[in-house]
């Protein structure tokens, strides 16, 4: 077992990590990259990790755990399914303007190393458990009466979809602010009643 002043090393490592692999990629990163953002040794970062597909998995991981409570709390709460999904789709719209933290490529770099690609890797499996957390709020709001009964599955793979390809563009050229803006006026024609 990890203890707190190690656990604390792990986060600074994984955060100092995580900026190289938005600006870099993740092909372009190295282990001594990171040991001089992290300002720590090379013997003390292998310490903790032993390669940069380690770091990327385990932030990967993180992201993984954060994303799928966001609905249902606030589900629980008996909140408006349209509040929630102004709230989810405003960030989006935010992090589609703000290449500078995408980590998109350096996904796509990480998936297509032919270890890590295939069927049941941690990316389908951050796509399901997207999938179930868009299904519970797209039921949620179709029994409030909030939302039209909808194809739950073409609406999320709309959003999810168009959500990550604007991120991965926006690390290859600009983004005006109006294409987030569009797809997210869409996303609400389609799901949110009149």
């Amino acid at each position: 077992m990890i203890n707190k002043r190690g656990e604390e090393t792990r986060q600074v490592i994984k955060n100092c990590a995580c900026v190289l692999f938005a600006n870099k990629g993740f092909k372009q990163v190295t282990m001594k990259d990171i040991c001089e953002s992290a300002k720590i040794s090379r013997g003390g970062l292998y310490c903790h990790y032993g390669s940069t597909q380690e770091i990327f998995k385990e932030i990967i991981n993180d992201f993984m755990s954060q994303q799928g409570d966001t609905f249902s709390e606030k589900i629980a709460q008996n909140l408006s399914a349209i509040e929630i999904l102004n709230d989810v789709l405003e960030r989006y719209r935010k992090e589609m303007l703000d290449s500078q933290s995408s980590l998109s490529l350096a996904i796509y770099e990480y998936f297509s190393i032919e270890d890590n690609a295939g069927a049941k890797n941690e990316l389908y499996t951050q796509y399901l458990a997207s999938l179930n957390a868009w299904r519970a709020l797209m039921e949620y709001g179709i029994k409030k009466g909030e939302f039209n009964d909808v194809d739950i599955v073409s609406v999320f793979n709309l959003i999810i979809f168009s959500y990550q390809g604007v991120r991965m563009y926006s690390k290859l050229m600009p983004i005006d602010e109006d294409i987030p803006r569009r797809i997210i006026e869409q996303i609400k024609k389609i799901l949110v009643k009149e």
